[in-house]
């Protein structure tokens, strides 16, 4: 089904049939889920923001439920490759309820449904059927997808299903106090929730509540895929309580990951609130987008500081050109025609003073970050595919590496596996693969790929995937003598000297 086909795919909420309006907030929960899941198998997923756009655009109410021809309709506002749609039923009673699901994608270049797939699942279990289905759902649209079912439903480890009910009910309330309510309460029960964390750093934000904002989204890690969003928000906090040289610093940390002109533009914005000089910032920013009139603005206010009336006149004709009718803009305009003299008489006498402010962008395309994001994705796998298969292996191997310590287990062994692919005798990969195995529960698997690292290479991780092995087994002697080699090549590893202590607390010294 994948054949050249894009990778932009829409999820629409799933249809409650139950005849439970207290469990609509399921169907929109399937949305949540499965765009995580597909993002992490390499699809693009359409925002709900952006979902919610598409209805109004078309005119049709946010709670509609779209007919295949409306869906069609959707998908091509949005240009959406494809569609996945669904419904769901229950059976039995509480606290016995389960959830039985179907969904089908729509390949809107064909106009074509496929058959559907089925999966059920107690009310408990609901986010093992989800990423079970997300994991059918990808291996439709792409069937060399090389990620195993397991890893889908270990994806979710950890999550509990009410703070994850929470965080739905919060997405999707109509009342502002009530979402606020929902996802403080998402937070409170589950702390390291980063989606929740982002979700009420930003509805604080928007209620200007720009303290606790800042606070809220200071607790994602800057490792975590959702900082740089978060981040993005936090300088916003900042810059809302004069925090200058701290929005400064936030927008920079996403700007390095993230070039994206509106970042850009507020970290220079920042800058200048702080008497820096910020005049190749917002070049680079009006650079990237010669379309918006901001950034020209911003660039003429710059270049007028420092005098230089030639370019400023270029910059501030160019922010009228996209906007005639910018009163501040007209206003710069007049000061830099009436010349240097008036200018220096008006301000030694404070007449008329004139001093315009770069503009902040308060807000940011979601689409536009995650559109940037897996175009560089793109181009980076493009530049990897050029690489001899040896190198091309270790990076991908690093990858994997990276995002498993991010705790980003599917998009890890996908980055394993087409490691090995490329380059079977890559002993990291095999290594990389066999803590993920342990990590999912797969202990033969995990010890089979540890094996085979190390008849590839001696390694440490290799050697510590064996050495858990064994002590979970309460094979001490073992384990101790895995720990011990994984020492000889590394003396100082943290790991390893880590079980190096839990086994001597356990009575076995190392040989």
């Amino acid at each position: 089904m994948s054949d050249d086909s894009g990778r932009l795919v829409l999820v629409l909420p799933f249809e409650n049939r139950s005849g439970q309006p207290s469990l609509d907030w399921v169907g929109e929960s399937f949305p949540t889920t499965i765009n995580q899941r597909l993002n992490s198998a390499g699809f693009l997923t359409i925002t709900r923001d952006d979902r919610m756009f598409a209805l109004d655009h078309l005119g049709l109410p946010l709670e509609f439920k779209p007919s295949r021809a409306t869906t069609i309709r959707i998908a091509q506002t949005l240009d959406a490759d494809y569609v996945i749609v669904g419904s769901f039923i229950t059976h039995g009673t509480a606290p016995d309820l389960h959830i039985e699901a179907q969904a089908q994608v729509l390949k809107v270049s064909a106009l074509k449904l496929s058959s559907p797939i089925h999966d059920s699942a107690p009310l408990p279990r609901l986010l093992d059927l989800q990423n079970g289905l997300s994991w059918s759902l990808a291996r439709q649209m792409d069937p060399a997808y090389n990620v195993s079912q397991t890893t889908f439903l270990a994806a979710s480890a950890g999550l509990q299903l009410n703070a994850f009910e929470n965080y739905v009910r919060g997405l999707v309330d109509r009342q502002p106090a009530d979402r606020l309510k929902y996802l403080t309460t998402a937070v409170q029960i589950q702390p390291n929730y980063a989606a929740a964390i982002l979700a009420l750093g930003k509805l604080q934000y928007a209620d200007e509540q720009y303290e606790q904002a800042a606070v809220t989204l200071a607790k994602l890690p800057e490792g975590d895929p959702l900082a740089l969003e978060a981040s993005f928000y936090r300088g916003l906090a900042f810059f809302n309580t004069a925090k200058y040289a701290n929005a400064e610093k936030a927008f920079a940390f996403v700007a390095a990951a993230l070039p994206l002109p509106e970042v850009i533009n507020n970290e220079a914005v920042a800058a200048s609130r702080q008497n820096k000089d910020a005049g190749a910032l917002f070049q680079r920013a009006s650079s990237a987008d010669p379309q918006d009139a901001d950034y020209h603005f911003n660039l003429a206010v710059t270049l007028y500081r420092r005098k230089d009336m030639t370019g400023a006149q270029r910059e501030v004709a160019l922010a009228l050109k996209q906007q005639p009718n910018d009163s501040e803009a007209i206003a710069l305009r007049d000061h830099i025609a009436a010349g240097p003299a008036a200018v220096q008489n008006a301000a030694q006498t404070n007449t008329n003073a004139f001093d315009p402010l770069e503009r902040i962008r308060r807000s940011y395309s979601e689409t536009g970050f995650r559109q940037a994001a897996f175009q560089l994705d793109q181009m980076r796998a493009m530049r990897m595919a050029a690489l001899p298969p040896a190198e091309q292996a270790g990076q991908l191997t690093q990858l994997g590496n990276d995002y498993l310590t991010q705790g980003l287990v599917p998009e890890a062994e996908h980055e394993f596996r087409s490691a090995i692919a490329t380059d079977p005798h890559n002993a990291n990969a095999h290594a990389g693969l066999a803590r993920l195995e342990k990590q999912g529960g797969n202990l033969d698997d995990a010890r089979k790929e540890a094996t085979l690292s190390l008849q590839l290479r001696p390694n440490v991780p290799a050697y510590l995937v064996l050495a858990q092995l064994e002590m979970d087994g309460n094979n001490l002697p073992a384990a101790a003598a895995y720990v011990g080699n994984a020492l000889k090549i590394s003396a100082n590893d943290t790991a390893a000297l880590g079980m190096k202590r839990a086994l001597e607390a356990r009575g076995q010294k190392l040989p």
